[in-house]
């Protein structure tokens, strides 16, 4: 093969990945996730790596505790993260197929979620904080997960 046609056939192989590379990019600018509380007051949205775009807090949210609403926040925080990762690991399959490209996405989903549904939602009743006002209020979380 002459240097010429070599070199014509690379630039083509490069164009091609480029191309690919720019429908993936809008592709995957296009997904995100979102999520509403049981009871619809909290809504998130999030873009396709799991990072908060929006959030809506109705006005029922003011009778909810401090500690429950920021629990209540971070789980459907997390419910919008799940459902933006289905649909990137959806995405990416349409674009590359399944195998070993498609599992590198999915190892670098946000919180570990492979997009398959198969984690459960947190118990935020089990994680819920029953002491008595003065009990909190003497020794307060520090950390809200």
């Amino acid at each position: 093969m002459k240097p010429e046609q070599w070199l014509a056939q690379y630039d083509e192989k490069l164009q091609a990945a480029a191309k690919s590379a720019q429908k993936t990019e809008k592709a995957l600018r296009e997904v995100g996730g979102a999520a509403s509380s049981p009871d619809g007051e909290i809504t998130v949205r999030v873009s396709a790596n799991g990072a908060t775009t929006g959030l809506v807090l109705r006005p029922g949210v003011r009778d909810l505790e401090p500690e429950h609403l920021a629990r209540v926040i971070m789980e459907t925080t997390r419910q919008a993260q799940r459902d933006a990762a289905a649909k990137v690991v959806d995405t990416m399959r349409e674009l590359v197929g399944e195998g070993p490209a498609l599992e590198v996405v999915k190892s670098h989903l946000p919180e570990g979620f492979r997009g398959d549904g198969a984690d459960a939602p947190l118990d935020l009743e089990k994680h819920r904080d029953t002491r008595s006002d003065e009990e909190y209020f003497e020794n307060p979380p520090e950390v809200v997960n």
